[in-house]
């Protein structure tokens, strides 16, 4: 064999084993916007992410949101790093032109999600026609548009909201307009202490404190053998008030970004979570200490009282549902659903009691079943998935464990421990449970979208 033909029959297997360098096509893009637009785009984005969070929206929804907004402008590789209090975003252009870095920060969380689901739209819309005054406009319609719903709606649903607790635990008609009552004055309170923009913590405790004074009072009557107050449940009063003080919480958008991967927003999420709760928590114990000192207490109930009927438990879940989107600035197409799915909520509750579950684990599946059907229905009907979950677990929050195990403490009794603990078990499941159906829905929705 010549020299000539040994080099071939080499060059022929190099070329079987390796790449040819000269045939790799170059990694660098070319920037196709120019520098004041860039900063436009970026900006916009910024925007558009600032108000998506603040409005509910989770963390990885959001870094979705941002990538394909700036994908469909012709900005390709931007970096999005959101850390729950502040938004970060970066793009290179290239090796010639020095990269743009852009910080938001996210100063207030106030849910609307009304707000929400059109911001939705509008980045859903960019991607079919990226039109940047446009789109500018439109934001800033969004954007200046006023909450759904006049001060004077939301306390009264708030207050409707712990009348459907009152009828989920079988409470009589009786029961249930005190516990309107009682939770009438600390939203209203609550109200009056937002506009004076008191710290958020101190405007939970007296929420709380409030619930506990009412339930106080209502205990007293009921113990002088005051009719028709002889034989109410002030507990009930008091652990509707709960369910009302951390409807508002960020449970799921909490369990949810930690399992995204997003350790701080989580962390910021779970740690306003923890401020609330405590916040409520002081209030009621202030209430009960108070009343002990001068004379009045509220006599421990011995078991857990149990759910109404299987009647009573729908109807007051879908109430519950309804009074949470509602002050949440949801619209007619969210009140709906969530209407829906708290009523697949408490059914999935139901039978997995029935079947001999504990509560923690039949509020997980609750959670579980009601935010998987949710994210289908949220899917098909354009609306957000983080609202409708969130208003169909809330008639599941553990209201009645976290008051038995506050009260307990006042006495000194040994089952403040246990009865804490269950209401950190199904705190637990709940997000949790909502986190798996919202993760297996996602999977189920995009394979049914790809089809």
């Amino acid at each position: 064999m010549s020299p000539d033909h040994r080099r071939r029959l080499l060059a022929s297997v190099q070329r079987a084993i390796h790449m040819d360098p000269s045939q790799v096509a170059p990694t660098e893009h070319l920037p196709i916007v120019d520098e004041a637009m860039t900063v436009r785009i970026l900006d916009l984005v910024m925007r558009i992410g600032d108000s998506m969070l603040a409005h509910g929206a989770s963390a990885n929804e959001v870094t979705r949101a941002l990538i394909d907004v700036t994908t469909a402008f012709g900005l390709s590789g931007v970096h999005v790093n959101i850390t729950y209090t502040a938004i970060t975003v970066g793009y290179h252009r290239g090796d010639q032109d020095r990269p743009f870095t852009l910080m938001r920060v996210v100063r207030a969380t106030i849910p609307d999600h009304r707000k929400l689901q059109r911001l939705q739209a509008l980045v859903a819309e960019i991607g079919s026609d990226p039109n940047l005054d446009r789109v500018q406009a439109s934001y800033r319609a969004i954007r200046r548009a006023p909450f759904l719903y006049r001060p004077v709606v939301v306390v009264f649903s708030r207050a409707l909201l712990t009348a459907g607790v009152s009828i989920m635990l079988g409470g009589s008609w009786l029961l249930t307009a005190l516990t309107f009552v009682a939770a009438l004055a600390a939203a209203a309170t609550q109200e009056w202490l937002t506009r004076l923009r008191v710290p958020i913590f101190f405007n939970q405790m007296v929420g709380g404190f409030v619930t506990t004074a009412v339930a106080v009072l209502v205990s007293a009557l009921a113990a002088a053998g005051i009719e028709p107050f002889d034989g109410v449940r002030p507990s009930i009063i008091v652990s509707a008030g709960i369910v009302l003080m951390l409807s508002g919480l960020t449970v799921v958008g909490a369990a949810q970004d930690a399992i995204d991967g997003f350790a701080l927003t989580a962390l910021g999420r779970m740690l306003e979570l923890t401020m609330h709760t405590v916040g409520v928590v002081t209030g009621i114990l202030v209430g009960l200490e108070l009343a002990r000192v001068l004379g009045y207490t509220m006599v421990l109930p011995s078991d857990a009282p149990p759910f109404g009927s299987f009647v009573q438990q729908i109807l007051g879940a879908v109430i519950v549902a309804v009074a949470v989107a509602v002050y949440n600035g949801s619209g007619i197409r969210i009140i709906l659903v969530s209407a829906v799915l708290g009523a697949v909520a408490i059914v999935s509750h139901f039978l997995a009691t029935t079947g001999g579950l504990n509560e923690a684990a039949a509020c997980a599946i609750g959670a579980l079943i009601a935010s998987f059907v949710g994210i289908l229905i949220a899917y098909g009907l354009h609306v957000p998935s983080i609202a409708v979950t969130t208003a169909a677990i809330v008639p599941l929050v553990p209201g009645m464990a976290v008051f038995r195990g506050l009260l307990a403490l006042v006495h000194t009794d040994g089952a403040a421990a246990s009865s804490l603990t269950l209401a950190a078990a199904i705190g637990i499941g709940l997000a949790a449970g909502a986190s798996i159906g919202l993760f297996l829905g996602a999977r189920v929705r995009a394979r049914f979208t790809r089809r």
